[in-house]
């Protein structure tokens, strides 16, 4: 047996519950779901996806703007504690943070912040994910788990049209800089470390039918520190599943990492 995590970016859980999400949770039957980009207050979730048998569903919500951002995880396993904050005050207000200590691994759902907006967003998304490297260390000798929306595709591998893209935020050298320290400092990229010649993306823009000609980008990541590595038994991606400009990502974990 394993315990199967997948992470996906809805692009509104509202939009998504009518593109087959339910469908989607009662066919794969993950023990935790972390979702991304929300959209939606707990209080404008679809009934019909609050009740699911057998799953409990944690939220963090955007405080400041209604219909933007926002995470949330259906979990069948039991966390021992939840988070929805990292130390600095302002990285907490948009709702892209959500940490489960299950206590032989703590999970990170995360909404990492678009920098195409402009250079202040470009530079709060650069200190957001500073903040998490920090985050980390604070959890020195922990088993970690990190899955969400990157809103960066790390190598030319991970992105149909690279050349084109290398002044586009997303794919921007001090964007790609930050993952190879990330990696560096003792993570795995789960998908690209057990494949690393496949190409498969994970999000396609709506637009000159890009999904259909598969012309993507990798932005969606499950990463994991060197400590829960050895745990991995597989990680995957969902290309078949629609519903959202992503699709879902996840790994297969053995199950005596929670002893």
């Amino acid at each position: 047996m394993a315990i199967k995590i997948i992470s996906w970016n809805v692009n509104g859980i509202r939009a998504c519950a009518k593109k087959g999400f339910l469908d989607f949770l009662k066919n794969e039957k993950p023990d935790v779901l972390c979702i991304q980009e929300t959209k939606a207050s707990q209080a404008q979730w679809p009934k019909e996806l609050l009740s699911e048998e057998g799953y409990e569903i944690f939220y963090s919500d955007c405080q400041i703007k209604k219909g933007y951002s926002g995470v949330a995880v259906y979990s069948r396993l039991k966390p021992r504690s939840v988070s929805t904050e990292f130390a600095v005050e302002k990285f907490n207000v948009e709702g892209r943070i959500l940490r489960l200590d299950f206590g032989g691994f703590v999970l990170f759902n995360l909404y990492v912040p678009n920098g195409s907006q402009g250079e202040e967003r470009l530079n709060y998304k650069m200190e957001f994910s500073e903040q998490l490297m920090k985050e980390c260390e604070e959890l020195a000798g922990k088993r970690i788990l990190i899955c969400g929306d990157y809103n960066t595709a790390h190598n030319e591998i991970d992105l149909k049209h690279p050349k084109a893209n290398e002044k586009n935020s997303g794919f921007l050298p001090m964007e790609r800089a930050w993952m190879d320290r990330f990696l560096q400092s003792g993570f795995v990229d789960t998908f690209r470390n057990l494949y690393p010649e496949e190409v498969k993306y994970s999000w396609w823009t709506y637009r000159a039918g890009a999904r259909e000609k598969n012309v993507g980008w990798r932005i969606d990541y499950v990463c994991v520190n060197q400590d829960l590595a050895a745990f991995v038994k597989d990680a995957f991606i969902l290309n078949d599943v629609y519903g959202s400009d992503h699709c879902p990502v996840g790994v297969l974990l053995d199950e005596s990492v929670l002893g």
